[in-house]
């Protein structure tokens, strides 16, 4: 007999890929035979594969805001000999159901949202007050109508030693001293972006206290990874590492202090004390799902505002956050 399986449609940013597991979790607890698949961007594809819950992932192939019907008809082609029974779409967009809808799989799980009654057949709805967490939204499309939210498993991605080990002597990091990770992009905007500055004022005082600084991201945070690592208190690996190497090297650090990114909810999920900065956004809503963390948020009375930009010019929901603060909060965790 052909075990049950769901096609879920996966959501575009790395932050929110990671929370998602959360929802696979509770999907395979309460029925272990299920098999999942997740349709997701590609660039997401490695964090997916380090999720034990996962069978496989599905490569989207269209473009952010991409209509692609075409594509999107092709993929459904392909899947629709998987012979799923269930799908649940994460993004609230029409076109996140298409691929479901022309694969015909007979229950399409989703929240209502842009007239989409047609694509799906099992319709949700969203109320922002009881759903205020993103990764409860997820959580709530994997129960049955009405049903209360349970203890929300937190996400934990498989952490490669191998690799892990390649990697570091590869980047010539290799080390026995405790390692402080700093993530300092966040592809949202600076809003979130606590100043370079104050991390490499940071970075300077942990080195100078026997911790070992990796600055981790993509090419476009290597300049920040350049002024953080100038007065040789860091090693800048900003666009030399694949994601899954920076997901093995979190899973090697001791903290990681980050912005809120997908890199600091990586962080979270491979078991490293996560200190999450916050400005525009709120620890609220998109919270490290992990008990092993410090939130330095000033909670100020502009914010959150969930603005690219500073709306009023002075950042001062970052900027007022002294590296004082955040060293002395480093230091307190043994």
């Amino acid at each position: 007999m052909t075990s049950p399986s769901t096609l879920i449609v996966g959501p575009s940013w790395v932050g929110d890929m990671v929370m998602a597991q959360s929802l696979f979790i509770l999907l395979k607890e309460r029925e272990p035979e299920r098999q999942i698949d997740v349709l997701a961007p590609g660039w997401s594809l490695p964090i997916v594969a380090r999720m034990p819950q996962v069978r496989r992932g599905i490569a989207a192939e269209t473009g952010h805001g991409e209509i692609g019907l075409g594509t999107r008809r092709r993929i459904a082609s392909e899947l629709r000999s998987a012979n799923y029974d269930h799908a649940i779409v994460l993004p609230r967009s029409l076109k996140s159901a298409l691929i479901p809808w022309f694969a015909s799989v007979s229950r399409r799980t989703g929240f209502r949202g842009e007239s989409r009654y047609l694509l799906i057949n099992d319709m949700r709805p969203f109320d922002k007050t009881v759903l205020d967490r993103t990764v409860k939204r997820f959580i709530a499309l994997g129960l049955d109508p009405d049903e209360a939210l349970p203890q929300i498993p937190f996400p934990a991605l498989t952490v490669d030693v191998e690799n892990q080990s390649r990697v570091m002597d590869v980047l010539g990091i290799a080390t026995e001293r405790p390692v402080v990770a700093m993530m300092p992009g966040a592809e949202y905007g600076p809003a979130k972006c606590w100043p370079v500055e104050y991390f490499a004022e940071l970075a300077a005082l942990l080195a100078s206290e026997n911790h070992d600084v990796w600055v981790l991201g993509s090419d476009k945070d290597a300049v920040a990874g350049e002024q953080i690592a100038a007065t040789g208190s860091a090693r800048n690996l900003c666009g030399l590492t694949s994601l899954e190497d920076v997901i093995d090297l979190l899973g090697y650090s001791e903290q990681a202090l980050s912005n809120d990114s997908g890199l600091m909810h990586i962080a979270a999920a491979v078991g490293t004390h996560v200190h999450g900065i916050y400005g525009s956004s709120s620890p609220k809503f998109t919270p490290p799902l992990t008990a092993s963390r410090h939130i330095h948020w000033l909670d100020l009375d502009c914010s959150p505002c969930f603005e690219r930009e500073c709306p009023l010019g002075h950042l001062r929901c970052l900027r007022d956050l002294s590296v004082s603060q955040v060293h002395e909060a480093v230091l307190s965790v043994r």
